[in-house]
């Protein structure tokens, strides 16, 4: 079983898009295991994006990321960065397929809606960054052997 971060950003939020993107991801048959709202302060904001650190658009993520509540998640499942990176879509949502999130519900890449991990790695630092071990819940739905086999 595999576990990712995904952050609903602030133009999603303040879009009122928070259920419809988590829905996105319930319905691939990803379970959530943590999620909370929260503000992200600008030292969060920076652990987070310090592999950005010196290019051009650094101090844009940071001043978007702070500039308003964000939903952040853990989903849990087979596969789950794959899977939850490809119902996201392309980075660029100019670039996104129809019917994925980004491609649906963004237009530019400055506020493309919704944050997934790219890698296990990365996934395991950004699960960190966010929740403390005790904040996640491990469970089963009784829907998860149709879903997961």
């Amino acid at each position: 079983m595999e576990r990712t971060l995904i952050i609903v950003k602030p133009d999603a939020v303040q879009r009122g898009l928070v259920g419809e993107v988590l829905r996105r991801l319930e319905q691939r048959g990803l379970r959530f295991v943590g999620l909370k709202l929260m503000r992200v302060d600008r030292e969060l904001a920076e652990r987070h994006y310090a592999e950005h650190r010196g290019k051009p658009f650094y101090e844009d993520l940071l001043a978007f990321i702070t500039s308003g509540p964000v939903v952040v998640g853990v989903v849990e499942g087979p596969r789950a960065i794959e899977i939850t990176r490809r119902t996201m879509g392309k980075t660029d949502p100019a670039q996104a397929e129809p019917g994925t999130i980004r491609g649906d519900l963004a237009l530019t890449i400055g506020q493309n809606v919704i944050h997934g991990s790219d890698s296990p790695e990365k996934a395991a630092y950004e699960i960190g960054l966010f929740f403390r071990e005790d904040e996640l819940v491990s469970y089963e739905r009784a829907i998860d052997r149709w879903i997961m086999g």
